[in-house]
């Protein structure tokens, strides 16, 4: 009788504690709502420590709900805050586990309850998305204060609590490349590309950037700009991605074919007649890249590489000639060189109105000042000499030829 008396003794003990941590519990959710979160705070982790209520999804939701108040609180939105958010994650994604990943039973309903414009207090979501609207609304003030990494640390915590937001996501990735974070943006980009109606050009164009630019991988960026093709093969901007590309990777035949097959459709592009006429010159047709190198300028006149390719090649085209001045025999001199000096004189003249408007457009250039120098002196056109001559003094020191 007395064992009986003594297990119903222990049991009632048991009960007992139970129902005090459950009181604790509620206690915590009536401190949350009344606003005496950090009272609320104590309570719950009190609540995880006992084995009684500590291993029960309600009560990490709870937690999570506290912890989101806490962080949508803080207005101080640094760091701090975000480990806030972040522990408010964790307790949501502990709650959805235990809940074996399905959002339709009681507390999964309750965790993904929407945060609904003009609604009453109690009609509100607390769990997930009032985390991410919390999280959003710190990311949009922290970028309008130019605050760009904490802007994007609030964006990539919106952007987890709710991948399938296309808007918030790219903004994560966007951001994370503004401040050099360009492997997480990467991995924000490339979520977008599984999302099926969403159009996923512009994060192409920065995954192509990062891998080329950030990573070093002329391959992986290729796949990429191939991959994205097959979705807008009409994309002037791949087109031109895919030539570069395709340069770098040495695989002329086949860039020559895609720039060939660019222009069909797009034959006044700038860059693209440039690149056309860097294969052909290449290839030894100085001739055609001559052509190219031209047409560019005759598209947009302030171009400035054609302007300073073509100009270059009338150069290496004259310079040719007077090498092969050098190398005419007795019996050729008298005859040829005069000929072969006036071509080459031709060809300089053809190529100053290139390095001039090169010039113009990058004023500060003293290299191409100094290719203008020469000219002028190979001509003759003494004013001009001297005009160069003192230009690059003032820039670079009276000795500059000397260097």
């Amino acid at each position: 009788m007395k064992k009986l008396i003594l297990s119903l003794a222990l049991v009632g003990i048991a009960t007992t504690l139970a129902f005090g941590q459950k009181k604790v519990v509620k206690s915590a959710e009536r401190n949350m709502k009344r606003g005496n979160l950090e009272q609320a705070y104590e309570e719950i982790q009190a609540a995880l420590d006992d084995p009684e209520t500590g291993d029960l999804s309600t009560t990490y939701l709870l937690k999570g709900k506290i912890e989101t108040l806490m962080f949508e609180a803080d207005s101080s939105n640094t760091m701090q805050t975000l480990d806030y958010g972040i522990s408010a994650k964790e307790s949501f994604t502990t709650v959805f586990d235990k809940e074996g990943r399905d959002s339709t039973t009681k507390v999964g309903k309750d965790l993904f309850k929407e945060v609904l414009p003009d609604m009453p207090e109690n009609f509100q979501g607390q769990g997930v998305y009032r985390l991410k609207s919390a999280s959003f609304n710190k990311a949009i003030e922290r970028y309008e204060d130019e605050d760009m990494e904490m802007a994007f640390e609030f964006f990539a915590l919106a952007a987890e609590l709710d991948p399938k937001d296309t808007s918030i996501v790219f903004n994560a990735g966007y951001v994370g490349n503004m401040v050099g974070e360009s492997q997480r943006s990467k991995k924000f980009f490339t979520s977008l590309l599984d999302i099926k109606e969403y159009n996923k050009l512009n994060a192409y164009y920065f995954l192509i950037q990062i891998a080329s630019a950030e990573d070093n991988d002329p391959q992986e960026a290729y796949r990429l700009v191939s991959e994205a093709r097959k979705i807008y093969e009409d994309d002037k901007g791949l087109a031109e991605f895919e030539i570069q590309l395709l340069l770098q990777l040495d695989k002329m035949d086949e860039a020559m074919a895609s720039i060939e097959s660019a222009l069909v459709n797009d034959p006044e592009n700038t860059a693209i007649l440039l690149r056309y006429g860097y294969l052909k010159e290449k290839s030894g047709d100085i001739d055609g890249a001559l052509t190219e190198y031209k047409k560019t300028v005759a598209v947009d006149p302030d171009f400035f590489e054609g302007n300073y390719y073509a100009g270059a090649l009338y150069l290496e085209k004259a310079r040719n000639i007077i090498s092969a001045i050098n190398d005419l025999s007795d019996e050729e001199w008298d005859k040829q060189s005069p000929i072969m000096v006036k071509e080459a004189d031709d060809l300089y003249a053809d190529a100053l109105p290139y390095f001039t408007r090169a010039s113009n457009l990058r004023p500060d250039n003293t290299d191409i000042m100094e290719i203008l120098y020469q000219i002028h002196s190979r001509l003759k056109n003494e004013a001009k000499v001297e005009e160069y001559n003192k230009k690059l003094s003032e820039l670079i020191g009276a000795d500059w030829m000397e260097r």
